[in-house]
Parts: C-alpha cells; sequence; structure tokens
C-alpha cells in the first residue's frame, strides 16, 4: 500500500449522529472530572517546562450556547453548537485513539465505536472545562505533526506504524523522569488518553470488554448475594467493627 493509499484508508468518517454523540458527551462528562458546568482540567500553564518546540496556534474561541442549566441528555436538541475538528484533525484523533484502543479480538478499536466524534463533540462543546481541553488536545494534535516533521519531513498520518509508534512512546508517559522536551505534551496527551478511554467506555461495546452488566433483568426470583461477596462484606464490617450490626437471617 503506497502513502496516498495508506492515508486514504486511514481517513474518518463520522458514523455517528449528533443526537448519539451529545448523549455521549452527557455520559462522558457525568464520569469525567470534567463537568458540563465549570472547568476543572489544569490548563497547559507557566509552570510547564519549557523545553522544545511548542506549536504556536491560533485557537478560536467557541462561542455557541450550551444546553442551559437543565440539560436533556436523553433527548438533546439536534445541533445545540457547531462541530469544530477540521477532516484532517478528526483523522488524526481516530489514529491516535487507534493505538490507545486497538482492536482486539471481537473488541472493537476506538474509532469502529465512533469515539472520534465524541472527542469532536467535547472539544467543540462552550463549557469551560471542555474549552480548558480543547486548548490542550489542540495543541497536542499541532505538536505531534510538528514532530512528525521534524523527524520524519512529513505529518503523522502519512508515517508508518514503527515511525508513528516511535513518536508516541516518547510522549505516552508522566513522570519526573520525562525528558524536559516532552514534559508539556506528555500531560496534554495523557488528557486526550483519558478522553478517549472515557468515551470508549460509555459505549456499549466498551461496557461489554470490561464485563460490566448495567442493568440486565435476572429472570426468575433474586438468587441474593453469593458466598464469596457475603464473606468480604463479612470481612470488612469486622474490620469497621460493625459486625453487630450486620443482617442476620
Amino acid at each position: 500500500m503506497d502513502t496516498q493509499d495508506r492515508i486514504d484508508s486511514n481517513k474518518y468518517a463520522s458514523g455517528m449522529s449528533r443526537r448519539e454523540s451529545l448523549k455521549w458527551l452527557g455520559l462522558l462528562a457525568a464520569g469525567s472530572a470534567v463537568s458540563l458546568s465549570a472547568g476543572c482540567t489544569k490548563a497547559l500553564d507557566g509552570s510547564m517546562s519549557k523545553a522544545g518546540h511548542w506549536p504556536d496556534i491560533d485557537i478560536a474561541p467557541v462561542t455557541g450556547k450550551g444546553y442551559g442549566t437543565d440539560p436533556n441528555m436523553v433527548l438533546p436538541p439536534e445541533s445545540p453548537w457547531p462541530l469544530t475538528l477540521t477532516n484532517a484533525q478528526l483523522t488524526l484523533v481516530a489514529i491516535l485513539a487507534d493505538y490507545i484502543v486497538p482492536q482486539e479480538g471481537n473488541n472493537p478499536s476506538a474509532s469502529q465505536v465512533q469515539v472520534p466524534s465524541v472527542i469532536n463533540e467535547w472539544v467543540s462543546a462552550p463549557y469551560n472545562g471542555q474549552q480548558k481541553d480543547r486548548v490542550a488536545i489542540l495543541h497536542g494534535l499541532a505538536w505531534i505533526d510538528d514532530e512528525a516533521a521534524l523527524r520524519f519531513e512529513t505529518n503523522f498520518v502519512q508515517l508508518n506504524s514503527e515511525q508513528q509508534t516511535a513518536i508516541l512512546n516518547d510522549i505516552a508517559y508522566v513522570g519526573e523522569d520525562i525528558p524536559a522536551q516532552f514534559q508539556r505534551i506528555s500531560d496534554a496527551f495523557l488528557r486526550f488518553k483519558n478522553l478517549v478511554l472515557g468515551a470508549y467506555f460509555c459505549t456499549p461495546q466498551g461496557c461489554k470488554d470490561i464485563g460490566y452488566l448495567g442493568n440486565v433483568p435476572i429472570a426468575g426470583d433474586y438468587p441474593g448475594p453469593s458466598d464469596e461477596a457475603k464473606a468480604h462484606l463479612e470481612h470488612v464490617l469486622a474490620e469497621l467493627g460493625l459486625s453487630e450490626y450486620a443482617y442476620k437471617d
């Protein structure tokens, strides 16, 4: 497969409606450190290392209106704000997301369950927390393309898997031992990974992957907790000095 064929095959096309992506946005917000009302994500500020290159990009503010104080996440409005990621950015998001959650056996990859569409919805939402993530993620995407150009004289999508992995291995971890030139991008990429994983495990396929059953009806009489579960509970109650308050048959 030549370079252009590889690029064309990697182009991401959303198979998710706006109502669906808005629904997953709400689920992601419910389980995320960032809500739909106020931001608490650490911004890329002056406390981070200035070593290495960092993209100087002009990020236009999002001006769309939000849901208000009482959003309906079951039947959200069709298009409360415009989506902002370009096709090239979405394709890059899809490739990165599939490195984070690749297809394994019967478990689909992140892009196969439309995680990039949810990321697009997230960074396009006009809320303080999502907009902080927007700054981090857009800078991160630009840095990855800049790094690909510095190392291999082309953008990330055009690289082969070995070249892509070489870049990601340098930014996939955080900690004091990370080289200074990768500290800022590592923080941005960590937030991106968390959003990808959060979005993936909000999907039915992701829930199945981790064995989460959710609200599944039980046929017949409720069998009660297993002996193992009851033994664990009794052990915890004993440690807390609460055994005398435990329910006894």
